[in-house]
């Protein structure tokens, strides 16, 4: 029986890194992990392996569309699908590879099995047990099902079968219209794929600022990608084809489509099974998360992060409560900012935000102010023929503190991060905007919000 100062179950984003910072600060460390390989959803069917295909299927857009204007000939562009998996599994071996070294690099011990907490400060893997003063749940989340639609990861697929399909489809339905459905979708539309999403609401990612919200769906309707919104998905028939039954909620009318290849986006839930929770006593919410509190558990020496517990599930988020917990172990003050998370989605245009979205601080009754640019009269934008979108900073109208951002246009994904600092060092709008921005950059766009939030932008 082995016996560390920390075992982390799971070895995804929050586990891996929650895993480092422990052996950094002097703490024995193991990390359980059943897969073969180090990384979690995010590195082996998730956040990595669908942005290889996001970008290499960007490329072949840029180059159909793009490269005349710029004046580059290229006689035609094909598509070796094989070859593109194969630039993706490249991409996703280098990672957790990466990952595997690092733990060697920290001497971190790698239990490889599914784990089960037999017991307070009791870890089972397969035949044998391990015992910790402290144990950190981090085992994610997984794909919600949805009744009527039967996965098979071949034809009817959730993101982890979409990754891995063996032929370009002439056609595809996606269910949900949220970050994953769209980003997936937006893949197989720049490959040739007849895009239809099917939303049970009337609006596409839900939460996220409604004017940015509006723009992001026309956008993706110039692409070609078609949207069935207020449908609720009665099932899928499989027979030569696929056929998607669902009913309109304004008038319970029904309609199908015929399809393909069905993607199920409907969203993801906290992966709790065989982890013996009830046996310790591990409280959980109505939504089936653990419950947590700054990391903790109500089980003293029981630790929580990231999918599996409350909060955003996203990668990143899962990182710094990885971080944040390790030094709490540690005896140190860990701590999460969750005012300061970005979101991102990493389509063409990119979507991005952080803070409040205005329907917030209205619903707040916050007086706030507003400060946008249009990506059109941005010089590194329009040499780069990336137009499209805007930047949409929110402050506080009497302290002019920035409370949030919301960015759809280029590398959007990046620009939020200068909003995120300012926003950790409490900055307000004017901090931003004088600011010296190199020029010609699409940061500048970020720049000419925050003067919108004052005297007006320079630029529009």
């Amino acid at each position: 029986m082995a016996s560390y100062d920390v075992i982390i179950i799971g070895g995804g984003p929050g586990g891996y890194v929650c895993a480092i910072r422990c052996a950094q600060l002097g703490l024995k460390t193991a990390c359980v992990e059943g897969r073969e390989t180090l990384g979690g959803t995010c590195l082996n069917v998730g956040c990595i392996p669908s942005k290889a295909l996001l970008h290499a299927s960007e490329m072949v857009h840029e180059t159909a569309h793009n490269f005349e204007t710029m004046g580059i000939s290229t006689g035609g562009v094909t598509v070796d699908w094989e070859k593109m998996l194969g630039h993706k599994s490249a991409v996703i071996e280098s990672n957790v590879k990466g990952v595997e070294f690092l733990f060697k690099k920290n001497k971190i011990d790698w239990l490889k099995g599914w784990g089960k907490i037999t017991a307070k400060g009791e870890v089972t893997v397969g035949e044998e047990k391990h015992t910790a003063k402290n144990i950190v749940i981090a085992t994610g989340s997984e794909v919600s099902p949805l009744k009527g639609v039967e996965v098979d990861e071949e034809r009817v697929v959730s993101s982890t079968g979409a990754l891995e399909l063996k032929e370009i489809p002439k056609s595809m339905v996606v269910i949900g219209a949220g970050v994953i459905g769209l980003e997936l979708g937006s893949v197989y539309k720049r490959l040739g794929t007849d895009v239809t999403v099917v939303e049970f609401l009337d609006a596409i990612t839900p939460g996220m600022d409604a004017e940015v919200q509006r723009q992001f769906r026309k956008l993706l309707e110039k692409q070609g990608i078609k949207f069935v919104m207020g449908a609720a998905v009665q099932g899928v028939e499989k027979g030569d084809s696929l056929k998607v039954t669902y009913k309109l909620r304004k008038d319970d009318s029904e309609a199908s489509i015929d399809t393909d290849v069905v993607l199920l986006a409907t969203g993801r839930r906290p992966f709790t099974e065989g982890l013996g929770l009830d046996g310790v006593g591990v409280e959980m919410t109505e939504r089936g998360q653990v419950k947590g509190s700054h990391g903790k558990t109500n089980v003293d020496g029981i630790w929580v992060i990231g999918d599996v517990t409350t909060g955003p599930m996203l990668a990143h988020k899962a990182e710094d409560e990885g971080i944040a917990v390790a030094e709490s172990i540690a005896g140190q003050k860990g701590h999460v900012n969750y005012d300061v998370i970005p979101g991102v989605i990493y389509t063409a245009p990119e979507v991005a935000s952080v803070g409040l979205t205005e329907e917030q601080l209205k619903e707040q009754g916050r007086k706030y102010k507003v400060g946008k640019f249009q990506f059109m009269a941005n010089g590194r934008a329009k040499a780069n023929l990336v137009t499209d979108g805007f930047v949409k900073l929110l402050a506080d109208a009497e302290t002019d503190r920035l409370l949030g951002a919301h960015i759809i246009g280029p590398a959007a994904g990046e620009l939020i991060h200068e909003i995120c600092v300012a926003m950790e060092f409490g900055a307000s709008a004017e901090d931003v905007a004088r600011t010296c921005h190199a020029h010609p950059t699409f940061s500048e766009a970020v720049r000419e919000a925050a003067l919108a939030c004052g005297d007006g932008a320079i630029h529009s």
